[in-house]
């Protein structure tokens, strides 16, 4: 996994893919800004890659956001955190960091903090081995809300 808050990474590479089974039950997206370059499967109706500096363009619709992890991750998660639409972000529930409590608990409407840990896939598309931390997604919405609630994915819901 990428570095984070001092962890080592276990891998070469810092492309991590969310996992085609969590994006199907959220339900479809319209912008995911910071899409790898090459991927196996959509992650949104419409993608931004490195390539098209996601954060420099105007987001729109719902979006998907799984933002690159360690100290590139702030800008990200401060542009959802202003971008007024909703959406729903994918992290680390590293919930002590200055990140995490400027720019999710102030912002979000609810937290869904996922049971075990997730695999991401490489670039290939081949499963990883497990996270190297919990994960929890970020509503940034009523509707995102609802469609957690919906997710059939397990885990426990909180409302903020």
């Amino acid at each position: 996994m990428p570095s984070l808050g001092g962890e080592t990474p276990v891998s070469k590479t810092t492309v991590w893919l969310t996992p085609p089974y969590l994006l199907r039950s959220l339900g479809e997206f319209d912008l995911d800004p910071c899409a790898a370059t090459n991927r196996p499967w959509d992650t949104a109706k419409n993608h931004f890659t490195k390539e098209d500096d996601g954060l420099a363009r105007d987001w729109f619709g719902r979006v998907w956001l799984n933002p690159p992890y360690g100290s590139e991750m702030e800008p990200w998660l401060r542009k959802m955190a202003a971008y007024e639409r909703g959406g729903v972000a994918l992290i680390f529930a590293r919930t002590e960091t200055r990140v995490f409590q400027d720019y999710v608990f102030p912002y979000a409407k609810a937290l869904f903090f996922i049971r075990g840990r997730i695999r991401f896939h490489r670039p290939d598309g081949s499963e990883g081995s497990s996270a190297g931390a919990p994960s929890v997604l970020i509503s940034y919405s009523d509707y995102d809300t609802k469609a957690l609630m919906l997710s059939g994915l397990k885990g426990r819901l909180v409302f903020l």
